[in-house]
């Protein structure tokens, strides 16, 4: 993994925080890869960042440029039926954040 590269503040953060449900071949793998290629896609997407421990707890954070491209990303035909499935079938619980990101700092060593 690797850190996101964000722009020029002030940008957004979307934090999702969600609980998984324990269900193995239950396609979340494919959606989620889907959901980072096609976010990938749309105006305003400045990166991701994405963990999950053993226990099924999740953190992603998606960086984006407005507001209005958050609103378009939630509208989003694909996305919409990811946010259904995962209401129905691969979350116990989940919590989201917009933030607005006023400063930024990055360590990266060269080499």
């Amino acid at each position: 993994m690797s850190l996101a590269t964000s722009g020029e503040v002030p940008y957004y953060a979307v934090i999702f925080t969600s609980l998984r449900r324990e269900q193995d071949g239950d396609g979340y793998g494919d959606m989620a890869q889907r959901m980072e290629e096609l976010a990938r896609q749309q105006p305003g997407f400045l990166g991701v960042e994405s963990v999950r421990d053993a226990s099924g707890l999740g953190i992603t954070v998606s960086y984006w440029q407005s507001l209005e491209a958050i609103a378009d990303w939630k509208a989003n035909a694909e996305h919409l039926v990811a946010q259904r499935l995962g209401r129905e079938k691969w979350y116990a619980s989940f919590a989201l954040r917009v933030c607005r990101v006023e400063r930024e700092m990055q360590y990266q060593p060269e080499g």
